[in-house]
């Protein structure tokens, strides 16, 4: 018996478009899970960087018996300046290629802490690696610790290092050299963060009478930090307790689109800046800051050179370059003097989402958020001259948040960090 088909079975025209109506909702509502769970992926492999940093600091502090040396390096041999001065030189902005000026970051010292060998090889012995044409060796051996860390045409300062790069951060290329996303902690006040006490050759016996009188006392009193530049430090140092002290802050680098996180705009010539010590919201009371767009500089305001731009140089000791202090709650505003070179307020920053990454001395992670207590943001920082709760040896005026980057200012963290 033959059957009778009456039709063929499937889709109308609407059904088809209710179905695809249908899937683009729910991806649509799939799409920001997905975001959402690979920044967390991003965030979490920043941390585990960290983590990694911060155990290469405690290793380096039980092989040496101290901290790296923040502004660390050489002079020229026989003991000239590079300047052509004897003794040491103090001139921190020129571009040597015969020494590196004491201008090496903390984060040098550590690169065989954090399965860098083979880079530290390079870098602690004569080389003529050139970055600019590597099938072309550089016609002069550059001297054992490199050229100063401007210098483009050294292979190690170009190399960009996974474990110093957060995922989160698209920053690449020129005109940066080699980037950190990990930058240490310079403390609650900005006033002396490029100088510390001088220089590491002023402070040892029979070479210069431990050097500048004036330096040190400024540096005792404002660098309060657990990194202080050109000194050699220890566990020891740090008073407040190493699980209450950060070592270092997340950075974010620069992108070139004005953000004012990571690009400073230059201030007549204040150097060091005395406004923004005596108020570090200095910048944004001056109406440099865009009001329609509040992470942005506005358009009419002049930059510091694009050289010079936050994270741009993991090898250089500048805080412009691999510092961060306590002032300014995370993820504000640069305020700095009429350089990037020179000391200012460098504020930690990073591409997470509320807040950033913080390594306390104790190699804890923490993920502090941008509404940390930081208490007046406009109020002197500590220095040798200040007055009222300026004066040296004073907590710090900017609440828990400058609380946690001073080492030794006898403060009491009344709440449990959150890990």
């Amino acid at each position: 018996m033959k059957r009778k088909i009456t039709g063929l079975a499937g889709f109308t025209l609407v059904e088809l478009l209710v179905v695809i109506a249908i899937i683009g909702v729910l991806v649509g509502l799939l799409l920001p899970a997905v975001q959402a769970a690979r920044e967390a992926a991003r965030r979490m492999s920043c941390s585990n960087n960290f983590k990694q940093i911060g155990l290469s600091i405690h290793n380096y502090h039980s092989a040496f018996k101290q901290l790296p040396t923040h502004g660390a390096g050489t002079d020229t041999l026989g003991g000239a300046a590079p300047n052509g001065s004897t003794g040491a030189t103090t001139n921190w902005w020129s571009n040597y290629g015969a020494a590196n000026a004491w201008r090496l970051s903390a984060l040098v010292g550590m690169t065989p802490f954090f399965e860098q060998q083979a880079l530290w090889e390079q870098i602690g012995n004569p080389s003529t690696l050139n970055a600019l044409d590597p099938s072309t060796p550089y016609s002069v051996p550059w001297p054992a610790m490199g050229p100063v860390p401007q210098n483009l045409r050294y292979a190690p300062w170009v190399t960009e290092i996974p474990t110093l790069r957060c995922p989160s951060d698209p920053g690449q290329g020129l005109p940066a050299l080699g980037r950190t996303n990990y930058a240490v902690c310079l403390g609650d006040s900005m006033w002396w963060s490029v100088r510390g006490p001088g220089h590491l050759r002023w402070q040892t016996p029979g070479i210069m009478n431990f050097g500048n009188t004036g330096w040190n006392r400024q540096s005792r009193a404002a660098d309060r930090g657990v990194f202080v530049p050109h000194k050699e430090a220890k566990f020891r140092d740090i008073l407040d307790g190493l699980a209450n002290t950060i070592a270092m802050g997340e950075i974010a680098t620069d992108l070139g689109d004005r953000d004012n996180r990571t690009s400073s705009t230059r201030n007549g010539s204040q150097n060091p800046p005395r406004s923004v010590r005596d108020n570090p919201k200095w910048c944004a009371d001056q109406g440099q800051i865009d009001p329609a767009r509040p992470s942005f500089w506005l358009s009419s305001v002049a930059l510091d050179g694009v050289t010079n731009r936050r994270g741009y140089r993991w090898a250089d000791f500048r805080p412009c370059f691999s510092g961060m202090h306590t002032i300014l709650p995370p993820n504000s505003e640069i305020c700095s003097g009429n350089n990037a070179g020179q000391t200012g307020v460098w504020s930690a920053s990073s591409r997470h989402q509320g807040g950033v990454n913080m390594l306390m001395a104790d190699g804890a992670v923490v993920f502090m958020s941008d509404s940390v207590e930081a208490g007046d943001n406009r109020a002197p920082m500590v220095w040798l001259n200040g007055s009222g709760g300026a004066v040296p040896g004073s907590i710090s005026p900017y609440g828990l948040w400058g609380a946690l980057g001073s080492r030794a200012s006898n403060e009491v963290i009344e709440e449990q960090l959150n890990q």
